[in-house]
């Protein structure tokens, strides 16, 4: 993927996780945009290494649930570490 396709995917997982952890109103677009492609490569890491699975290999529905899995693992991460509740 392009630098503008991995915005775009990021800017997606990431407000779709941070809905899902209730932290859309923290985190603007930017924040989205990070958290979602930090999400898409622990996602990727982590699916390959429990499925021997690809990871995220482009714009399709299982790379991007993958990456918003990665970001939700992320901000609940976050959560922890900063004391706020995640979910």
């Amino acid at each position: 993927m392009g630098i503008l396709a991995w915005i775009i995917f990021g800017a997606l997982a990431g407000w779709i996780a941070s809905m899902i952890v209730k932290t859309n109103d923290e985190q603007g677009a930017f924040g989205n945009i990070i958290v979602g492609i930090l999400g898409a490569l622990i996602g990727g890491f982590l699916a390959g290494l429990l499925f021997d699975s690809p990871g995220v290999t482009g714009f399709n529905i299982s790379s991007f649930i993958i990456a918003v899995l990665g970001a939700v693992i992320l901000l609940m991460i976050k959560g922890a570490v900063t004391g706020r509740k995640a979910v």
